[in-house]
């Protein structure tokens, strides 16, 4: 199977993110605490309340990655993504409940973006992607783990899904991208190590085999992989995690 192509967009120093967000040094400080003098970390922009008296939750910069060899626009409506739509058939594998929560990077603060359209993507327990051509398969015509949500008035996006599996040359991740109007960013999500090597003592992901590829080896997940990884809670039939990410446009 290719591997997917290299990592595009920067994180950001603390220069540029003072950029991002529109606001100077001490507004930066003030919303943020202490400076941040690791690029390595998230960029949180704030806290503050919206204009109702509500906290925000906090707004992340984070880096875009790329989109991959196997994206295909398929413009599909659903938050249950795990079926293949001509049969009906579910994909196999633990169930993940994925949350996104998107926000708009004001001047000063943080609010709810409405409106835009979240798209996800990724392989199946074994490592296979839908409607796509590779040497080791063909699932042209199929579109099972795709599809895309509009975020509600809140900025959220919901999905059900399966954990991923894995393919050679990469960690174990789910690709994503956030349209609204003519604005658009594309990245991925990453897993915890140690949560992966539970969930692919499971079937059928026990089935491929042990992985090649670990986070600390994964090329693109070293160009910004701590930032994009979920803290998932596990759960008895089903495991959960949201992501916060603020968009600049």
């Amino acid at each position: 199977m290719k591997n997917d192509d290299e990592q595009v967009g920067l994180i950001l120093s603390r220069r540029d993110a003072l950029k991002v967000l529109g606001i100077g040094s001490a507004a930066f400080l003030a919303a943020c605490g202490p400076s941040i003098s690791n690029t390595s970390q998230p960029l949180s922009a704030s806290s503050l309340p919206d204009s109702t008296g509500n906290s925000l939750p906090s707004c992340i910069v984070r880096p875009a990655m790329t989109e991959g060899p196997y994206f295909v626009d398929e413009m599909l409506n659903r938050s249950d993504v795990r079926s293949d739509p001509s049969d009906g058939t579910l994909k196999p594998g633990l169930p993940l409940s994925l949350k996104f929560n998107i926000l708009k990077v004001g001047d000063t603060a943080c609010s709810q973006l409405p409106g835009a359209q979240v798209d996800v993507w990724h392989c199946d327990a074994l490592g296979v992607y839908s409607d796509a051509q590779d040497p080791s398969f063909n699932t042209k015509g199929r579109k099972f783990l795709r599809g895309y949500q509009t975020t509600d008035s809140n900025g959220l996006a919901q999905f059900t899904t399966i954990y991923p599996g894995w393919y050679q040359g990469r960690t174990v991740h789910i690709h994503f991208k956030i349209r609204i109007k003519a604005y658009e960013f594309t990245s991925q999500l990453f897993f915890d190590d140690t949560l992966t090597d539970q969930v692919f003592t499971q079937m059928p992901y026990s089935r491929k085999g042990p992985r090649s590829v670990r986070n600390a080896d994964d090329g693109i997940y070293q160009n910004g992989g701590g930032q994009l990884l979920l803290n998932v809670t596990p759960g008895k039939d089903l495991y959960s995690t949201g992501f916060n990410i603020g968009l600049q446009m």
